[in-house]
């Protein structure tokens, strides 16, 4: 039986969600099946999994957060980090962390091509560690 993942992608950079979103499925097509929700920004995504915790063996968190002038970055990262980790832990199921922080649209676009593979490959790992 494959595995079912869900993968929550925030859409407010949409040219780096899709990226995540095409590396992520490269890495999970053969392995697992997944699907795809969509959510505004980044801070949606930990109440996404929440809801379907019981539904899937893994998840994985897409999105992307630049940072601007006032310290809605800090808030915004910590926050969605904090929430994914605790949910992954008091759930004993793995959300592999696939959200770029970066400081400009440059460094997000490059990190866009990698992150969401990484995100993948750990959810993977995990479960088959399990």
């Amino acid at each position: 039986m494959k595995l079912k993942i869900l993968i929550i992608t925030a859409r407010y950079y949409k040219n780096f969600s899709k990226n995540l979103e095409l590396y992520a499925a490269k890495v999970l097509y053969k392995h697992a099946k997944y699907k795809f929700v969509s959510v505004p920004g980044v801070f949606e995504i930990p109440v996404v999994i929440s809801k379907n915790i019981k539904k899937f063996d893994g998840f994985i968190a897409l999105g992307c957060v630049i940072k601007g002038e006032t310290p809605h970055f800090n808030f915004i990262s910590q926050a969605t980090t904090g929430a994914i980790m605790k949910l992954s832990i008091d759930h004993k199921k793995p959300i592999g962390n696939g959200i770029i922080t970066s400081l400009n649209k440059k460094q997000a676009f490059v990190r866009s091509k990698k992150k969401g593979q990484e995100a993948a490959k750990a959810v993977l790992s995990v479960l088959k560690n399990f």
